[in-house]
C-alpha cells in the first residue's frame, strides 16, 4: 500500500463539483507512519454559508471517525459502514474532520466487538473508545492548521491503538484485492484467492470489515458507475450528456459484471435514488 499521498479522486461523492463549490474540502494521510497501514485518509470540511447546502454520499466499505463543528454544537462519533446514500443538510459555519479508516482497517483500534456491530450505526465517541470525551472532540476541532489537526488526529488514534491483529491484515489485503481488480465479481471467486470457503470468508467480513464481501463488490460497482458518469459528462459535455451518448450503458453494464443494463439501472437506481440517464442529465444542468 503506498502512502505517498491521499488518493484524488472523487469516488462516491455525488455531484463532487456541487460540493466543492460549497465547501473547503481536503485529504492528508496521518503523519505518523505507524498509521498508515489502516487509515486511508483524514478529510476536513470547512463552510460559511449563506443558503443551506445539501451533500449526498454513496458509502465506501469503510468505517469513519468524526469530530463536528455545527454552529456552537460540537461532537465526535463512530460512523459505521452506511448502507444506503448518506445525505447531510449543511448551514452557517460549521466544520468536521474526519478519519476514514482502510476497509478493514478499524478493527485493530475497537477489537472488543466485531465491526459489524457499528454498521449501518451512528454512535458517540465515547461507546467505542473509553474515557473520549469533549476534551478529544476540541483537540481535534479547535486548530486552526490542517497540519495541527493531522498532529491531533494522530495523537488520538495512536491513544487508542492499533492492536496487532492478523486476520484485519487478512481482510484489508482482501478488500485492496476486490478494489483494484475488477474480475472478481463473486464471493466463491474472492474466497478462492485465499483458499477460505464462502462461510469462512463471511465470517472474516463481518468481524474485520463490517459488512459482507458480495455488498462490498457491489458497493464498488456503483462506485464505477458513478465515476463513469461524471467522467462521461466532463468529456463529452452538457449536450452530449443530455442526448445520453456519452456513455453506453450496456457495455459499462457488461464491464461491471452485471447480467444485463436493467441490473446496473436497478441497483444504481436504488443506491443514487435516481436512473443514471437522469443523474447525467442533472450533472448536465446550468
Amino acid at each position: 500500500m503506498t502512502a505517498s499521498g491521499p488518493r484524488r479522486d472523487t469516488r462516491g461523492i455525488v455531484d463532487a463539483a456541487e460540493l466543492f463549490a460549497h465547501v473547503r474540502f481536503r485529504r492528508h494521510v496521518p503523519a505518523t507512519p505507524e498509521l498508515r497501514p489502516y487509515v486511508d485518509n483524514y478529510w476536513f470540511i470547512d463552510w460559511d454559508l449563506s443558503e443551506p447546502y445539501a451533500s449526498h454520499v454513496v458509502p465506501h466499505p469503510s468505517v469513519n471517525v468524526v469530530f463536528q463543528r455545527y454552529g456552537e454544537d460540537s461532537s465526535g462519533e463512530v460512523s459505521g459502514i452506511g448502507l444506503d446514500l448518506f445525505t447531510k443538510k449543511l448551514t452557517g459555519v460549521g466544520r468536521v474532520c474526519g478519519v476514514k479508516f482502510r476497509p478493514g482497517g478499524f478493527r485493530p483500534f475497537a477489537p472488543a466487538r466485531p465491526v459489524s456491530a457499528w454498521t449501518g450505526r451512528r454512535v458517540p465517541l465515547d461507546e467505542v473508545f473509553a474515557g473520549a470525551g469533549d476534551a478529544s472532540v476540541a483537540a481535534v476541532l479547535t486548530p486552526e492548521t490542517d497540519h495541527a489537526r493531522v498532529a491531533a488526529l494522530d495523537a488520538f488514534l495512536l491513544a487508542h491503538g492499533p492492536e496487532p491483529d492478523p486476520q484485519a491484515v487478512q481482510a484489508m489485503a482482501l478488500m485492496e484485492l476486490v478494489r483494484t481488480d475488477r474480475t472478481i465479481r463473486r464471493v466463491s471467486e474472492l474466497a478462492r484467492t485465499q483458499g477460505l470457503s464462502s462461510r469462512s470468508l463471511q465470517r472474516l467480513f463481518s468481524q474485520c470489515v463490517g459488512v459482507g464481501p458480495k455488498w462490498v463488490i457491489l458497493r464498488h460497482r456503483i462506485h464505477d458507475a458513478l465515476e463513469r458518469v461524471e467522467s462521461a459528462e466532463s468529456a463529452g459535455g452538457a449536450k452530449a450528456a443530455k442526448a445520453q451518448g456519452a456513455l453506453d450503458w450496456a457495455g459499462l453494464a457488461a464491464e461491471l459484471g452485471y447480467s444485463d443494463q436493467a441490473h446496473l439501472v436497478r441497483d444504481f437506481t436504488a443506491t443514487v435514488g435516481v436512473p443514471p440517464t437522469a443523474y447525467a442529465r442533472r450533472l448536465s444542468d446550468p
